[in-house]
């Protein structure tokens, strides 16, 4: 009787620890305030960088701002429209290309993004960067990194406030730290990323990727190329990602959404390239 009080209680405390997703309104567990997130991936971020050699200058490293830059913009002019800009507080975005063979990409909370060069040849261009950079910020939007960390101090530290992990075992905190915001991975009781919050990741990114201007159809040609990588397919139960047949299957069932705000964007290109050449007449 004792026990179920207990676990009943527990079950309560959790559940008022929810909060919803701001994009899929999915409810997600979220043990930790904002502020002190986005103070441990600033950090974490920084010290990743200090770690490893930053591209600057290249046609690349240009492409990554640029791709990086549209897509901020389209984030913030997606939740302006929804009159939920309090999502982005504390936003202090940041795009950079990193020199590492890894096929990867991760955005941290609050817009700390890094582009490894490995990924690149699979990207090909930028609409297919595009694909990449709009899913990896739709981590960082939908709170994924909270919701992923506050299963972590769970799980491995028994529900301990991130400030006393902090002090009491920072080593450990650190690199949980990166596990949640998707740096590091890890098979076993919990993966980087779900496959639900993959599945809210590829939808928002179409919608961030079209806002921005690049053609969402693109995202199938990505998955294509990455299932060409080789190697024995992984089972998708153990798999941070949904097995690519079901993701590509998935992104064809939602490219019609994502494609209304790409038209939209498209019609307000050539309509500002009308105004213009017109001006000049």
């Amino acid at each position: 009787m004792k026990a179920a009080v207990i676990l009943s209680s527990i079950g309560l405390f959790l559940f008022i620890q929810c909060s919803p997703v701001p994009v899929s309104g999915r409810r997600q567990l979220n043990l930790i305030p904002q502020s002190q997130l986005l103070a441990l991936s600033f950090q974490s971020y920084q010290q990743f960088l200090d770690e490893n050699q930053i591209v600057r200058g290249t046609e690349e490293a240009k492409m990554v701002a640029t791709v990086g830059k549209r897509i901020q913009h389209a984030v913030e002019q997606y939740f302006r429209a929804e009159n939920k800009l309090e999502v982005l507080e504390g936003f202090r975005w940041e795009f950079n290309l990193v020199k590492d063979s890894s096929v990867n990409a991760f955005a941290m909370p609050g817009g700390k993004t890094a582009v490894l060069t490995g990924i690149l040849p699979v990207c090909e261009n930028a609409t297919g960067l595009a694909v990449v950079l709009g899913h990896e910020i739709a981590h960082a939007v939908a709170r994924h990194g909270n919701e992923r960390m506050s299963q972590l101090l769970l799980v491995q530290l028994g529900g301990m406030a991130l400030s006393e992990a902090l002090s009491e075992q920072p080593q450990l905190t650190q690199q949980l730290a990166l596990i949640a915001f998707g740096v590091g991975t890890q098979v076993g009781v919990l993966l980087p990323y779900s496959r639900i919050q993959e599945s809210e990741a590829d939808r928002l990114g179409l919608i961030f990727m079209a806002m921005a201007g690049y053609d969402p159809n693109e995202a199938v040609g990505f998955w294509h190329r990455m299932e060409k990588l080789g190697g024995p397919s992984v089972p998708e139960f153990l798999s941070t990602h949904p097995s690519t047949e079901n993701r590509m299957r998935d992104i064809r069932r939602l490219i019609p959404e994502a494609m209304k705000y790409y038209q939209k964007q498209s019609l307000k290109f050539k309509s500002a390239k009308w105004y213009a050449l017109q001006s000049c007449l």
